[in-house]
């Protein structure tokens, strides 16, 4: 996410509740030592309890999503978040009980008898702060994981989220005790990165992810950095246009781009080039048929429009070529609404190829050879995601082991992120761990190694004073590598 448009920025918010916070955090560090290995039963009642209430006030947290952007609409939030979040929680259920088993690990013949084991316990507290285009599954989805680990957890929302923040703050309170799982409005991120986390999860811009990395170094609180940066997406010269452009223009323009991995530039095959954007134009048309469609989301707050206004003029003014893809739909200041926007003849020294976009404006890079793509972008920041539209077999291989991103779909975008048996992260400069399924459940864990002698010691023939048996022994273990 562009530090321009970060919504969990380090300045304070709002102190009013600074007490409140600093209490549920010492309630949660207390229980967490008190009570470190949550049982099954108590896990799944928890990620039950979770379900329920997503389940069960799914129209209110769409209310509440809409007045903090001005426009969403009910439709966008319920696929993207409440229901990712409710079959996400389903899929960690039933396999919780088999992610918390012990696992048996190999035992050197040097240490014959003796046994080990690995056990996945709960590091304690976590911090999630979040941001504001998807504030509900960027905030909940990784405390299904916390929780499948056993863990306890409290959300900073960001400042552009506070009436869903309130409403998830009352929610959570009736169902949940402060020392489980709490959200709390109006906390500053300063105060609240500050904490000694057992492991804190920050969801925004790379600027601000290194003040917060810096921070959580001084505590030696490990971090689950989901960044974002420039996600390139290539269309191969093999792949229909038309279903390339009806696919992309989902991912793109949901939630009027301000999505973390939402295609941001798209290599089109020279001769493509205008077929694609007639294309675009079709498809956009058909499901928008303006910009003040109730389907068509609002830019988050005025800050944001400008930037995207001022980013698109900068665009035009060096010789780029934005095409309204509805047509003569103006731009929208009041409800901040810009219409979906491709842009042709775009250069390097552009703001729009330079910073990550996060809005409804979309790139397009002509090219004529996909090793020039491939140098192009690992030229640039790994991305979070990278898609590729290509049904030749030896292109995505080339692809896939020619470059480097956090995740990446063929045949598609954004929904790499919705598969609930894969890991979600960034690399390098997109982030660092991964939360969702499995992986998830491993990086709030502690997987603690336990080493159990056998009744009678081997090791010991091998104990001071050192002298014959000591070499024989030590000569026999290299022999056998054992």
């Amino acid at each position: 996410m562009n530090s321009a448009v970060e919504a969990t920025r380090l300045e304070s918010v709002d102190t009013s509740t600074p007490s409140r916070f600093q209490q549920v955090f010492d309630k949660q560090r207390q229980a967490s030592r008190e009570a470190p290995y949550p049982s099954l039963e108590q896990r799944l009642e928890r990620l039950e309890k979770l379900e329920a209430l997503l389940t069960n006030n799914q129209d209110a947290i769409a209310d509440a999503i809409c007045e903090d952007y001005g426009n969403r609409s009910s439709q966008e939030t319920r696929m993207l978040e409440i229901f990712g979040l409710i079959s996400g929680i389903n899929y960690t259920k039933k396999r919780l009980k088999k992610w918390m088993k012990p696992q048996k690990r190999h035992v050197s013949m040097a240490y014959f008898g003796a046994k080990n084991t690995v056990i996945p316990q709960p590091k304690g507290v976590i911090g999630v702060v979040t941001p504001w285009n998807y504030p509900l599954f960027l905030a909940l989805s990784p405390c299904t994981s916390a929780l499948a680990a056993g863990n306890r957890c409290i959300v900073k929302m960001a400042a552009n989220s506070q009436t869903l923040a309130r409403l998830m703050d009352q929610l959570i309170s009736n169902a949940f005790d402060e020392d489980v799982l709490a959200v709390i409005p109006g906390v500053s991120a300063t105060e609240f990165t500050h904490q000694p986390w057992d492991h804190l999860v920050f969801t925004g811009s790379p600027g601000t992810a290194k003040t917060v990395m810096e921070t959580a170094a001084k505590t030696l609180t490990p971090v689950t950095l989901e960044l974002g940066g420039k996600s390139p997406t290539i269309i191969g010269e093999d792949f229909d246009i038309n279903t390339a452009a009806e696919r992309m223009m989902f991912g793109k323009f949901l939630n009027a781009g301000q999505t973390c991995v939402a295609p941001d530039y798209v290599f089109v095959p020279r001769d493509k080039v205008e077929a694609f954007v007639e294309a675009a134009k079709k498809v956009v048309k058909g499901r928008y048929p303006s910009a003040s469609s109730k389907d068509y989301t609002s830019v988050i707050d005025q800050k944001a429009f400008n930037r995207l206004s001022s980013t698109l003029e900068d665009a035009r003014s060096k010789g780029a070529r934005p095409v309204n893809l509805l047509g003569n739909d103006p731009i929208d200041e009041e409800n901040r609404k810009i219409p979906p926007h491709v842009v042709l003849d775009t250069s390097d020294d552009m703001v729009i190829m330079q910073d990550e976009i996060f809005g409804p404006l979309l790139p397009i890079k002509a090219y004529d050879n996909i090793d020039d793509v491939i140098r192009y972008i690992n030229a640039n920041e790994r991305p979070l995601a990278l898609y590729l539209y290509s049904d030749d077999a030896k292109l995505q291989e080339k692809v896939i082991y020619n470059t480097l991103s956090g995740g990446m779909c063929i045949n598609d975008s954004v929904f790499h992120v919705a598969q609930h048996d894969m890991p979600f992260g960034g690399v390098g400069n997109s982030g660092m761990g991964h939360y969702h399924g499995q992986e998830g459940f491993i990086e709030f864990s502690k997987l603690r190694p336990i080493f159990k002698q056998a009744k009678f010691s081997g090791v010991l023939a091998m104990a001071p004073p050192y002298g014959k048996t000591f070499e024989k022994m030590y000569n026999m273990m290299i022999k056998f590598k054992l």
